[in-house]
């Protein structure tokens, strides 16, 4: 800590200062008190509680009978009782992949090509303009979901930070992508049949490996010859359970068939879409499987999303299903993610139990160290204005790793630049 303060000397940053500083800041030691801070960990709620923040990770979280007398931080911000919750993770889109959606030059999101060893995370772009417009939103990390190409198997998803920094890329590669139901061609049984069957032929191959180490020493070095291809090496990861397997499935057969693969395979399966997932609710929960859907998804997209209901989510919650609330679509839309949970809200979610749905189940499911309010959690913070899945709520301030972030946007430039006063024509102004 290079300078110290004192409790009884608190000063009050003004968020204006706070949003124009950007991600090059050094990270530094910071104190936010005074807060009403949903931990979305054990802690739950506490009111005039203060979160210490050192070296980009969340030091200590203090209710309010429990800070000490004295406090010595770089930065002292009293909170004056606002939210503070985890930065929210987004999922199920293309961010850093597609700037234009109609520009085809500007979209990396899928190749025909691709196959389970598309990792589109080597195209990501932390400059796309529309992160710094979904931090606007309280978002401070996304699991982006390529498209792939004609595999049942369409690549990998990867998770980033909105830092905006080259080195914003935290997890490559760290599930994979599988696509069912209907298609405009053929049957919906050749993919489940598919997906079966490389996954059959990997578990046999896995099998026979675990013998020939078994074997002579010469038999070994012949079989150790033969070196795993890539393909195989992610296909072990799946029958490992190591990494997570998101499967793309609206209609309750597909969900079922793929509960019996999760089964027959020991797979960590997360279900996405999942339009008919209140229809085998129980199933789901006794598999212990989480379901990645819209909470605005109200009229059935085609003949496997009948279901589609703004009380879906709500529905799972109770059967105990655990959820993750994504807002759907390629990039531009992420910085709603808190007005779909609130819609879930209001369809009869606990508001615990949404914010949960946006940060700490997210975190859960991928193996992230965020989330969470709690020691040892990275310090991806938001300051709330207000409720954060109240439409006039803004984000007030916002770190990610500890580092203050700009919550100025391209439009918010290009407002500026057409409302100031000037003499010179309006192409000169800046």
């Amino acid at each position: 800590m290079k300078n110290t303060q004192l409790l009884t000397s608190l000063r009050y940053v003004l968020l204006g200062a706070l949003t124009v500083t950007t991600s090059v800041v050094q990270a530094e030691s910071i104190a936010i008190t005074n807060a009403t801070v949903y931990t979305v960990a054990k802690k739950g709620v506490l009111f005039q509680a203060t979160v210490m923040v050192d070296e980009g990770k969340i030091t200590a979280v203090y209710g309010k009978d429990e800070v000490p007398e004295s406090l010595s931080a770089d930065t002292i911000i009293d909170a004056k009782e606002r939210i503070l919750t985890p930065g929210f993770i987004a999922t199920h889109n293309l961010l850093g992949l597609v700037e234009v959606g109609a520009v085809s030059d500007t979209r990396d999101s899928s190749d025909k090509d691709a196959d389970i060893t598309f990792d589109a995370s080597l195209a990501f772009n932390p400059k796309s303009t529309l992160i710094a417009y979904a931090r606007k939103g309280g978002i401070t990390s996304s699991l982006v979901m390529p498209y792939g190409g004609e595999d049942v198997i369409t690549g990998q998803s990867f998770v980033v930070n909105l830092s905006g920094d080259f080195d914003s890329v935290i997890m490559p590669q760290n599930a994979v992508i599988v696509s069912l139901g209907a298609s405009g061609k053929g049957s919906r049984a050749t993919k489940l049949q598919t997906l079966s069957n490389e996954l059959e032929d990997a578990q046999k191959a896995l099998a026979k490996a675990e013998k020939v180490k078994a074997s002579s020493k010469k038999e070994k070095e012949e079989k150790e010859a033969e070196t795993p291809s890539r393909s195989e090496l992610v296909l072990n990861e799946l029958l490992s359970g190591d990494k997570p397997l998101i499967a793309y499935a609206d209609r309750a057969t597909d969900i079922l068939a793929l509960l019996k693969l999760k089964q027959k395979f020991n797979l960590n399966l997360i279900l996405a879409g999942a339009s008919d997932a209140v229809l085998v609710s129980d199933e789901i929960a006794k598999a212990n499987v989480v379901v990645m859907m819209s909470a605005i998804d109200n009229l059935p997209s085609s003949f496997d999303s009948l279901h589609n209901s703004l009380t879906n989510v709500a529905k799972l919650t109770d059967a105990g299903v655990k959820v993750i609330i994504s807002n759907s679509g390629e990039s531009y839309n992420i910085n709603q993610l808190r007005f779909d949970a609130g819609v879930a809200v209001a369809n009869g979610v606990a508001a615990t139990t949404a914010l949960a749905a946006v940060t700490a189940n997210v975190a859960d499911s991928f193996n992230l160290n965020s989330g969470r309010i709690a020691v040892g959690k990275n310090a991806d913070l938001v300051l709330w204005s207000s409720d954060p899945f109240e439409i006039s709520t803004k984000v007030d301030a916002m770190w990610i790793n500890g580092q203050a972030m700009s919550l100025k946007s391209r439009q918010d430039a290009l407002r500026q630049r057409y409302i100031v006063e000037t003499d010179m024509p309006r192409a000169y102004t800046k």
